[in-house]
């Protein structure tokens, strides 16, 4: 009798708590191809105290994502092993980008607190540059 399992991808995990045989169940493969792939690199599971191989959620995910590569889309497994790296380093300059926004933010709301007279962030920043003109004027020097 064989027990239904699945895992939605959006809600993978990152726990590393899938024994090899699980794992392999769920990405519908033997446990000797993932062995392969971790060898190759292309999916790294944990490993358990006495060394035995524990997978994630999404590391199910990922080896469902290479056997699609290989089987349907014709992809070798060097090829699969640079898509996923492609695809991780896109991952992270995406991140890095979310932080130097939030950071770039931070910045404009500082530079307005300092900048106002009264530090209420007087100014704001455009995303248009402005037509308007302004005129400044240097204030005179007191007369002693």
């Amino acid at each position: 009798m064989h027990e239904e399992i699945s895992i939605s991808v959006e809600q993978t995990s990152d726990a590393k708590v899938l024994i090899i045989s699980v794992a392999a169940r769920l990405a519908g493969m033997h446990p000797q191809t993932l062995r392969q792939y971790d060898r190759l690199g292309l999916v790294q599971p944990g490993r358990a105290g006495g060394g035995g191989r524990r997978y994630s959620e999404r590391d199910v995910a990922l080896l469902r994502e290479v056997q699609k590569l290989s089987q349907e889309e014709g992809v070798n497994l060097a090829g699969i092993k640079r898509i996923i790296g492609l695809e991780q380093l896109v991952g992270d300059l995406q991140q890095r980008v979310r932080e130097l926004e939030h950071e770039l933010t931070d910045a404009y709301t500082r530079i307005a607190q300092l900048e106002s007279p009264y530090g209420r962030g007087d100014l704001v920043r455009q995303e248009r540059p402005s037509t308007a003109l302004v005129v400044w004027r240097p204030r005179r020097a007191p007369d002693r």
